[in-house]
């Protein structure tokens, strides 16, 4: 089974000109821990609810006055829409990331998988399920 055909495609970005807060509350709005930031139909960034907390909020920078562009991850982990779950479960547990950018061949966004999309897809082997084991596991 391709990524494809179980991942998310109503994916939310932001700009990496945009807030902290506002990217904070466009995660609580669509209940999600993680934000593509984009710009000029590309992904450049990545930004978590952990970025937030340990590289701003942390360091006492005002999520006001800070931009995405200050704390997101510009080096992005991603498979593509054509590969199976089998690979973004291997992928996934290799990064140790709960959450996956699909991009298509032409690398653009085109949706994001997440680790309980992977395991609670019927379809998955078991060797899927156990590479998902280690997303959880000590580094």
């Amino acid at each position: 089974m391709q990524i494809s055909e179980i991942m998310s495609r109503d994916v939310v970005i932001v700009s990496p000109s945009d807030s902290l807060q506002m990217v904070a509350q466009k995660m609580a709005e669509i209940d999600s821990g993680i934000m593509p930031v984009g710009e000029k139909d590309r992904l450049v960034g990545i930004v978590t609810d952990r970025d937030i907390v340990l590289r701003a909020v942390a360091k006492g920078k005002t999520p006001g006055k800070s931009t995405a562009r200050d704390v997101m991850s510009p080096d992005i982990k991603y498979c593509y829409e054509d590969e199976t779950l089998e690979d973004a479960a291997r992928n996934m547990s290799t990064l140790q990331v709960k959450r996956l950018p699909i991009l298509n061949r032409e690398k653009r966004l085109v949706g994001i998988v997440s680790l309980g999309d992977l395991a609670m897809e019927p379809e998955a082997d078991e060797q899927s399920k156990d590479a998902l084991v280690g997303i959880s596991q000590p580094v």
